[in-house]
């Protein structure tokens, strides 16, 4: 199977993204990586990334193999990443190829950044990188994997962590997750909500891999939170409290509390304070400098309330995400490990 996709966003000093892809490898983690960081974006003028994939071998059998890829480069793309995704693979306890294990430790002495989708930790972790780090992988997994590399800090209730230099997700479906949030922290959210609207994706997933865990079927199922969300969202200026989005739901503010951490994984307040601080970043972006306005306009009171909880969430107060991410900025991601 030719990839000539493999070399569709070659952009000239752009950030560049490489996915190592290794024998039974699995289809589902490349697709997202392709779809996030390979595809052209005309709806922003400009592509994101320069997105190519490399195997130590020419021809490399994908996951039991339903097909072969060819035509990609060999692994000596890898010395190039700005960001480099690692196999994933559901073999865990077969180890990985020395050479891309090598490929793997060289990328992370010259200071570029590494991301491992689902069983992409365990790579990360053989290749020594994990080592006194924090990381998570999918939740079947869990046991083996601390059983294996018990100097790793695993986390079985997110989606992803973000270390840094060293990015991991959870299940399958995570590494969009992940990946989205790599747009976010290199682009900022503008960029981020139209890759996970081509997606027809949640910019943002509230909660953790807790939720997905195998566990009895309740006898009645929780009412959708999907209508309180929508109304919500609209009106993020208001001085909305958990009272009010458990009256619009018609249910006790207990109740509503449950159902958000069933369906959720996170609190009705946790989830309110991360939409107005998106929001928030959306009017920064678009050229709001008033940052007394943009806490008014999302709820969150002051401009010292806004600072104080973009520095907690985000990392950044609201002038310094103005002068990353505010018009007429270079839109380019941060260096590796930033």
């Amino acid at each position: 199977m030719a990839q000539e996709s493999s070399h569709v966003a070659q952009v000239a000093g752009a950030h560049r993204v490489v996915v190592i892809v290794d024998e039974n490898s699995n289809p589902f983690e490349l697709g997202c990586a392709t779809e996030v960081f390979g595809l052209r974006r005309p709806e922003l003028g400009r592509d994101l990334y320069d997105f190519r994939l490399c195997s130590p071998e020419p021809r490399t059998p994908m996951r039991d193999g339903f097909f072969t890829l060819t035509g990609v480069a060999g692994l000596e793309a890898a010395e190039s990443a700005d960001t480099l995704i690692v196999p994933n693979r559901p073999d865990v306890e077969v180890p990985r190829r020395a050479a891309v294990l090598d490929a793997i430790r060289r990328a992370h002495v010259r200071g570029a950044r590494l991301v491992g989708f689902c069983s992409g930790a365990f790579t990360l972790a053989e290749a020594g990188v994990l080592d006194g780090r924090r990381a998570t992988a999918h939740w079947q997994w869990a046991d083996s994997f601390r059983a294996r590399f018990p100097s790793v800090r695993l986390e079985t209730d997110v989606l992803f962590v973000d270390d840094g230099d060293i990015l991991t997700a959870a299940g399958s479906s995570a590494a969009l997750d992940l990946g989205l949030h790599l747009v976010r922290r290199d682009h900022g959210a503008e960029v981020a909500n139209s890759v996970s609207r081509r997606l027809v994706f949640a910019a943002h997933r509230d909660g953790g891999q807790r939720q997905f865990v195998e566990r009895p079927v309740p006898e009645v199922p929780d009412e959708s939170l999907a209508p309180v969300l929508a109304w919500a969202q609209e009106h993020l200026d208001a001085p909305l409290t958990v009272s009010d989005l458990a009256a619009r739901a018609s249910v006790s503010a207990a109740t509503l509390h449950r159902r958000f951490q069933a369906q959720l994984g996170t609190t009705p307040l946790a989830w309110l304070t991360g939409e107005r601080l998106a929001l928030a970043c959306r009017l920064i972006e678009r050229g709001e400098s008033r940052f007394e306005t943009v806490a008014r306009h999302t709820g969150l009171g002051t401009a010292a309330n806004l600072r104080a909880l973009m520095r907690r969430r985000i990392g950044l107060t609201p002038l310094q995400y103005r002068h990353r991410f505010g018009p007429g900025q270079a839109s380019t991601p941060r260096p590796a490990g930033s």
